[in-house]
């Protein structure tokens, strides 16, 4: 059979009508938990492999593991479409990927925007889907190839261009974008090593063992160190509701979203076919790539809608990308997708090489389960606009409480931890503190995502050469990220130092 037979007979099985509910069910309890800060995809399809599997009980195997990864895929990338809600109109996080959107999405909806920047963000994502499903549909094979020729060495390097990108989420200062950075590498260090099995910075403190929540960390520095700076500085236009002017975007700025769109679905995809590299990482990276090509980079972080656009397009794309390495190598490229692969082997499906020979059911059934629930998606997003747009013109005594309620519920259901409250508040204040004397919030968020995956990947390349640091140099792909990584840092350091030469010639 050929691959059009092949994705044919995937919706005959995703079109039966248990698989149509199954579908919707899963992207619309996805969407929720993408809304709800702290919960996040990977709780949430965890949460509910035991629902799945009593829902499915009466089906045969083949039916029943179909229906199953259909519903916990609809959750995954249900979520990535409400992580950005919170973000937009209340500037928190709902999910670690849509930490970028609060840089601009929140401040187009505090200028009565918020519905342009819903609107966009669906139809971004919902762009990103297909896009993903056809690349994923054309190439699955050759492009895990590709990914199989990452080691740890190719991986350093990868996440070592990440950190070195971060000047790029610099506020006006890059000098306060690297200390943020290296705080948040710092923050990444807490907790008992991987390798070693030795405790790091806990003082002996239990609670520590663990590491610091990423979660935590984020929702605290950006939607409680809002609250408090509202609360403390008691702006004059209190009273003032930001008027709603649209509720869909304008020409213009479906005009100024198609680029950024199509960069953040392609850069989101081939991120996600990276195992460990994740959506959080897409979506850093399109941001960062919009504002390096933008004429205008000042405007990012003021109501930008590229800045919407492009980290939500790539998020979603990233989440199509990671089903790369699942479903043809049998592995996990995030978080999600190792849950997802635990609930198809309960259902003795092996994802890898075989499953589209084994199990055509399976897979052809849950990628075109995708387009449908994209689909769906999108008809459930853009009618909600007006109802979460809404949100926004809450007057601030109602909004403040609610915003706090939230983020506590978010944060206590992911470690079910009274110091997790505590370090939330502490980082609130101290994400008052950063704001109020513009020291970025972005890079330590990164620095913190990216801290232990460079650790764990320098340690084992250098397992793996028996401590020859060239292992970096010599292989060509990790070789090429390192020279990007240098000319990425040395660039703007030469032109600004030029610029300066310049300035100074010309006084003389």
């Amino acid at each position: 059979m050929s691959t059009v037979e092949y994705l044919l007979s995937g919706f005959q099985t995703a079109l039966v009508w248990y698989n149509i509910l199954f579908a919707f069910v899963g992207v619309l309890i996805g969407t929720a938990v993408g809304v709800l800060p702290g919960i996040g995809p990977m709780s949430g399809v965890a949460l509910l492999i035991p629902v799945t599997a009593s829902i499915t009980g009466g089906l045969p195997p083949e039916q029943a593991a179909t229906s199953a990864i259909i519903l916990l895929a609809g959750v995954y990338y249900g979520a990535m479409y409400g992580g950005s809600t919170t973000s937009i109109l209340l500037n928190t996080p709902g999910e670690s990927s849509s930490v970028v959107t609060t840089l601009d999405g929140y401040q187009m909806a505090k200028q009565g925007r918020a519905g342009s920047a819903l609107a966009i963000s669906a139809i971004g994502s919902f762009v990103a889907g297909i896009v993903t499903l056809i690349a994923l549909i054309l190439l699955a094979k050759p492009l895990s190839n590709v990914a199989l020729k990452f080691g740890p060495a190719e991986y350093f390097s990868l996440m070592l261009l990440g950190l070195a990108a971060v000047s790029g989420l610099a506020g006006k200062s890059i000098t306060k974008a690297l200390i943020m950075t290296i705080m948040g590498l710092l923050l990444g260090t807490i907790g008992v090593d991987n390798v070693s099995g030795v405790a790091r910075f806990t003082f002996e403190f239990p609670w520590l063992y663990q590491g610091l929540e990423f979660l935590t960390i984020a929702v605290g520095l950006f939607a409680l160190g809002e609250v408090f700076k509202t609360i403390v500085e008691k702006e004059e236009e209190e009273g003032e509701i930001a008027k709603i002017k649209r509720l869909m975007p304008t020409k213009q700025e479906l005009k100024d979203s198609a680029a950024p769109i199509a960069r953040g679905s392609i850069l989101g995809f081939f991120v996600g076919i990276l195992p460990g590299a994740g959506a959080t990482l897409a979506s850093f990276f399109a941001y960062i790539l919009e504002k390096r090509v933008s004429k205008n980079p000042s405007k990012f972080g003021q109501g930008a809608i590229e800045g919407v656009a492009s980290p939500e397009s790539a998020n979603n794309a990233a989440s199509g990308g990671a089903m790369i390495p699942l479903l043809t190598l049998g592995i996990p490229g995030s978080g999600t997708t190792a849950i997802l692969m635990g609930a198809l082997m309960m259902y003795n499906v092996q994802p890898g090489p075989l499953l589209f020979e084994d199990h055509p059911q399976v897979a052809w059934g849950l990628i075109a389960s995708m387009f449908i629930g994209n689909l769906m998606l999108l008809i459930l997003n853009l009618p909600l606009v007006k109802v979460f747009a809404k949100i926004i013109e809450t007057p601030k005594k109602y909004l403040i409480p609610m915003i706090i309620a939230i983020s506590i519920f978010g944060v206590y259901a992911v470690q079910v931890s009274v110091y997790d409250l505590l370090l939330l508040v502490a980082c609130g204040i101290l994400g008052y503190f950063f704001s109020k004397n513009d020291y970025p919030i972005a890079p330590l968020v990164l620095g913190l995502v990216l801290g232990p995956m460079i650790e764990n990947n320098l340690r084992r390349a250098l397992t793996i050469s028996n401590g020859d640091y060239g292992v970096f140099f010599t292989r060509p792909i990790s070789l090429v990220f390192l020279i990007i990584t240098v000319l990425w840092l040395a660039v703007p350091m030469l032109l600004k130092k030029r610029g300066k030469d310049v300035v100074i010639n010309v006084e003389g």
